[in-house]
């Protein structure tokens, strides 16, 4: 295992991770009663448990009320809200399970907790006198205090709560909506989790070739199979035995199911539902295909089904959807990246035209698609595009005709490593362009045999953190390339196994007593910022691509080339 270590970031920070294992061990409870999570209450009059969930859930997430009108509040005693963005799932987080934010602790909120009193806990009381402890010592809440610490901010104790907590101006019918909802948060039970056990699923489609499903599955199961709790984070919860949340034994293990897809996508569905009827699963953990994710991606959506770090070029580029957390987004990032870098160059652009060549394939087109997408975004009008059939050749013919309907322009060739050697058909027209753009993730370990001719007017998107810089030259820095190539196939899936696992070392040592899908999801979102060889992830909550940026570079002269960096991390 040793190409694919297990990074234990939350340990960088001892003192940090102890407070949260505190707060998570500290607020041990029971799960609610069925009968009484499902109880609706008196006070939702003509309303189903459902439309109330419906509604108490737009309430917490959207800050949105019944009516349609934004949720109103007063925060710090004096000051009013009335936008609705003061919404819980902002501090307590789509589970209920609250956050940590620096020295900022926000408490569970979620129905087993809420209910449960916490005042058992006298031993932690007399070594955590701090006020801010105080949440974990006090009567467990009942429909009618909570209904009171949401619209006055006292506690069941009548004690005042902490005014970053805002105060809610809502009426009684909304109040009994929204503390059903609370009361029902995060108390159903997880598919795939039993007392010993939480079961995963990875997915492989039959269009990777045998050494990649390899280089995903190999590591895949022996993290599985050889997962332990670090000997220091296990010591971290030996001193929280007091706190009565179970000791490092009764850790849960892991288990893993492999489901193959096979033939075309529009097929995958009715397979990903056979497969999780039979075999339901708490979450996906990797998983690779050539073709789009989306079949997957829509199916998890569809199920609350978490999916961590999937092997694909082609993710869904979504601002709303949830379950899915990609390393990036693939080669979209390359065209978005592109189109900044060009935007911040006004002395290209207030002499050239913008304009785009590709084969009508999956990645050409979603290339292309980033670009102009975000091009027009940035304000600029759409740039022109010559779209290839798959087959068809580049001739000369086909230069001369570019060439002379853009006699000063800057070319993005959205083109695969063998149609690269066409570029001397460019090269000879009169008017050649100053600036080509191409894909590394297109080029792959072709980007190194770029002809010299070309490498000063072949700018390249380069999704990757550059190796160590030890040389600057006075015009630029020069990265050398390491082994020569950049990481792709086997070496790049192995990268990226090795950053699923790393950012799997914040949430599986917490799966404890309380195991929650949307819970599990923001412990990763949670995790420090983490630098991996070519890799640079940056976390945070509602994040869903974790590599957020692309250098431009060049390829220096001789018969050795190296990555000479042209732009800083351009971030999206």
């Amino acid at each position: 295992m040793k190409n694919f270590p297990v990074l234990w970031p939350a340990l960088k920070r001892p003192v940090a991770f102890l407070a949260i294992v505190a707060c998570a061990c500290a607020l041990q409870a029971m799960p609610l009663p069925v009968s009484a999570a499902d109880d609706p209450g008196p006070r939702l009059k003509g309303l189903s448990k459902e439309e109330a969930l419906r509604l108490g859930e737009n309430m917490y997430r959207n800050g949105i009320l019944p009516s349609g009108e934004p949720l109103q509040s007063i925060v710090k005693g004096d000051i009013l809200d009335g936008s609705g963005n003061l919404t819980c799932v902002s501090c307590h987080l789509r589970s209920g399970f609250g956050s940590m934010e620096g020295t900022v602790r926000t408490p569970p909120i979620d129905g087993a907790r809420l209910y449960t009193s916490m005042s058992k806990f006298t031993k932690l009381r007399k070594q955590n006198p701090k006020p801010e402890n105080r949440d974990f010592f006090r009567p467990a809440y009942t429909d009618e205090t909570l209904d009171r610490a949401i619209r006055t901010g006292y506690d069941p104790s009548n004690r005042k709560i902490n005014d970053i907590m805002p105060v809610y101006f809502l009426n009684d019918p909304d109040a009994g909506i929204l503390v059903h909802y609370l009361k029902n948060l995060s108390t159903q039970p997880q598919p795939g989790v039993t007392d010993t056990t939480l079961h995963f699923a990875t997915i492989i489609a039959e269009d990777v070739a045998k050494e990649d499903r390899e280089a995903m599955l190999g590591p895949l199961q022996a993290f599985i199979k050889n997962w332990r709790m670090p000997k220091r984070i296990a010591r971290v919860m030996r001193a929280m035995a007091q706190i009565e949340e179970g000791t490092p034994h009764e850790l849960r293990t892991l288990s893993l199911s492999v489901w193959e897809l096979k033939g075309p996508a529009e097929t995958w569905r009715k397979q990903l539902e056979d497969y999780y009827a039979r075999d339901p699963v708490f979450a996906l953990l990797g998983g690779i295909t050539k073709s789009e994710w989306e079949p997957i991606h829509r199916f998890c959506e569809d199920h609350n089904l978490p999916a961590v770090f999937p092997v694909t070029d082609f993710p869904v580029i979504s601002e709303t959807d949830w379950y899915t957390l990609y390393l990036s987004k693939g080669l979209y990032q390359e065209g978005e990246a592109a189109a900044k870098y060009l935007h911040g160059r006004e002395d290209v652009l207030q002499r050239m035209s913008v304009v785009q060549v590709f084969r009508k394939d999956r990645a050409g087109l979603v290339l292309s698609k980033a670009f102009q997408e975000t091009w027009m975004e940035l304000g600029h009008e759409a740039p022109d595009t010559f779209a290839l059939d798959r087959e068809e050749p580049l001739t000369e013919s086909f230069w001369k005709k570019l060439a002379l309907k853009h006699k000063h322009a800057v070319v993005l060739l959205w083109l695969d490593a063998k149609d690269f050697p066409a570029l001397d058909g460019l090269s000879a027209t009169n008017t050649r362009p100053d600036f080509i753009f191409a894909s590394s993730g297109l080029l792959g370990h072709r980007l190194y045999t770029l002809p010299e001719k070309e490498r000063t007017s072949v700018y390249i998107t380069y999704p990757y953190t550059l190796p160590k810089e030890p040389l600057k030259d006075r015009a630029s820095t020069a990265a050398s390339p390491g082994s020569g190539t950049m990481p792709v196939g086997k070496q790049a899936i192995e990268l990226k196994m090795g950053a699923l696992f790393s950012a799997l070392s914040g949430p599986l040592p917490r799966m404890r007593s309380y195991v929650n899908r949307e819970s599990f999801l923001e412990q990763v979102e949670g995790l420090p910022d983490l630098s991996m060889e070519y890799m640079r992830l940056s976390f945070g909550w509602g994040q869903r691509y974790a590599s957020k940026g692309c250098y431009v570079v060049q390829l220096s002269e001789g018969p050795a080339p190296v990555l000479i960096k042209k732009s800083e991390w351009v971030i999206y």
